[in-house]
């Protein structure tokens, strides 16, 4: 077995950390106070050719693989969450399935634009009444003429207000239940169509979170993605690959909180000692390296098992559930260790904290991952 990176994975993980900690971490908590998306980081981004980093060179991508993905996820947040999850989110739920569903003249005409980074991709599938029972879609898109008009609403969609089109699931034909879902790329200025972001969160205040209202929004036949009715099928499988993208977010965030840590415990006195020097800290410390060593091995794990081609399901979803928990835990134990400190903004651990906590809700609940391992392996 061959755990270390490759040339190419090693000079990505070296540009992305240097521009990680030059371009984003500087203006973190400043972005959580206020809230500000941070535009010109993807600016900058998109001119480091990373925006369409794991698709073709043909459509504007670097042809990269999953593990580089995930390793540019790691590094981003680490530095700053909502920077990760944008990105993150950008790749996974936009781009993604376009480029394994779309016809030719739809990557042409939608990934491309993704690769180059002139508008962010999203993903449109949670509703008010479709959360983990993503399959209880309501949206409707009923034939009209050679096209369609979509009714409904999204909530807790990443990137919106920022994509100029996006994928979205509606219902097809109700009687059919999951197979009567399909799926769609919906130009977000299209008459009847809101991006509404209102949202109050308790942490990744820098990435845009919205709710989408379609009132009769007409869209070309040309805009169905895929097969009509396969929609249901397709997001299963998108959300396989996002869950990658969101087990390297908890590894970043926990690698930041556990390196703000140690730094702290080393400088720290109590008792006319470093806080190093006892044994309650130093198994903290331990124990939180460890659990994100793991975390990181299952999400490269799940990485590479996709970049061969091989079933990854089983392995996506012990990655994101692990590295999500392990997260919680590290960042949780980071705050303790910073005592007092930990409690004020000024030390950022608790915004680690706060930021974590999504990770075990959004691509699929913890309790959504236990049911998908539990039936992978045959119960």
């Amino acid at each position: 077995m061959q755990f270390d990176l490759t040339e190419e994975q090693t000079m990505i993980r070296d540009v992305i950390r240097e521009f990680a900690q030059s371009e984003v971490a500087p203006g973190a908590v400043e972005r959580d106070r206020t809230g500000a998306f941070p535009t010109g980081i993807f600016e900058k981004m998109a001119k480091l050719g990373l925006m369409g980093l794991p698709f073709p060179e043909k459509y504007g991508g670097a042809g990269a693989d999953t593990i580089s993905f995930a390793i540019v996820v790691e590094e981003l947040s680490r530095a700053c969450a909502s920077t990760g999850i944008t990105y993150s989110a950008h790749i996974s739920l936009g781009g993604a399935p376009i480029d394994r569903f779309g016809t030719e003249e739809q990557k042409l005409a939608y990934l491309t634009p993704l690769c180059q980074g002139q508008y962010l991709g999203a993903f449109g599938l949670t509703e008010p009444d479709a959360g983990s029972d993503a399959g209880g879609t309501r949206t409707t898109a009923d034939p009209d003429g050679d096209g369609w008009v979509i009714t409904g609403s999204k909530c807790f969609i990443t990137n919106a207000g920022y994509a100029r089109n996006l994928v979205l699931t509606a219902v097809t034909d109700r009687s059919k239940g999951t197979g009567g879902i399909s799926a769609f790329i919906v130009p977000t200025d299209a008459p009847g169509f809101t991006v509404l972001n209102k949202y109050e969160k308790m942490g990744l205040h820098a990435s845009n979170t919205t709710e989408l209202v379609l009132d009769r929004v007409a869209v070309p036949g040309e805009n169905l993605l895929g097969v009509e009715g396969s929609g249901y099928k397709q997001f299963l499988a998108i959300l396989d690959g996002g869950r990658i993208g969101i087990g390297a977010m908890a590894v970043g965030i926990a690698q930041g909180a556990y390196e703000k840590s140690l730094r702290y415990a080393k400088q720290r006195k109590q008792f006319g000692s470093a806080l190093t020097a006892f044994q309650a800290i130093r198994f903290k410390l331990a124990d939180m390296a460890m659990n994100i060593e793991l975390a990181r091995n299952m999400v490269y794990k799940a990485a590479w098992l996709k970049d061969q081609g091989r079933a990854f399901k089983k392995e996506a979803a012990m990655a994101k559930l692990f590295a999500s928990e392990m997260c919680m835990k590290v960042c949780d134990q980071a705050v303790q260790i910073h005592g007092g400190y930990g409690y004020m903004r000024e030390y950022e651990v608790e915004r680690c904290l706060r930021d974590a906590k999504l990770l075990e809700i959004g691509e699929g609940t913890s309790e959504i991952q236990r049911m998908v391992i539990a039936a992978q392996i045959g119960c």
